[in-house]
């Protein structure tokens, strides 16, 4: 969780047009992609109190479900050495405009946050295809904002090695690597405008 700093931030490229103009210069390699370009096709709940969230450590996917029904599935990134952790919980607090409170890097932006326990949350950040935070889950920016408006405190959220369906549509993801990509620029950062440029843009849902 307490990795909210450096090589989070660099997944906020894209945001701005001069992060846009820095990516002409960026090499990727074959078969990846960033978090930026990266827009799951969600459905919206038809009941909002029958979601739940789950979170697959081994696979790296995060799957929002209703019933059986899966209404999202993302690439994510979890802790090492198990610090996301296991077990059932259910989000505790939601803050769309999050920063980090502590120091270093106090003030960095964690935006679409949504605490399951004291300190540890879902939220944007920097997404490699390996466990590389100390415990929060990060997801593309795109993922966080539709995560975000489809869940509500008290949504269970269950955090195991595996899913089933890791087998079925998490087998389908995109591989997501956020290393290559520069830091952007810290005033940006800390600005207003982050979070403005943070919202997702069109038409969240396909229903």
């Amino acid at each position: 969780m307490k990795s909210h700093l450096r090589p989070l931030l660099l997944g906020v490229l894209g945001l701005t047009a001069a992060c846009l103009s820095s990516c002409s210069s960026v090499k990727h390699t074959s078969g990846t992609i960033y978090g930026q370009d990266f827009d799951p096709p969600a459905t919206r709940p038809t009941n909002p109190s029958a979601v739940k969230v789950k979170v697959s450590t081994g696979a790296q996917r995060v799957y929002v479900m209703e019933g059986d029904k899966v209404l999202m599935a993302t690439p994510c990134s979890v802790g090492t050495g198990g610090s996301t952790g296991s077990g059932t919980y259910r989000i505790q607090y939601k803050e769309a405009k999050r920063r980090r409170q502590s120091q270093p890097d106090r003030g960095y932006p964690m935006a679409f946050w949504q605490e399951w326990k004291s300190a540890y949350g879902m939220h944007w950040g920097f997404v490699k295809p390996y466990p590389c935070t100390h415990g929060c889950i990060r997801l593309p920016m795109k993922s966080a904002a539709k995560l975000f408006a489809m869940t509500q405190v008290g949504t269970p959220l269950i955090i195991a090695s595996s899913h089933p369906e890791d087998a079925t549509i998490g087998k389908t993801l995109p591989v997501i690597d956020d290393g290559p990509l520069p830091n952007p620029d810290r005033g940006y950062l800390h600005s207003a405008r982050f979070f403005e440029d943070a919202q997702y843009k069109g038409n969240m849902f396909k229903n």
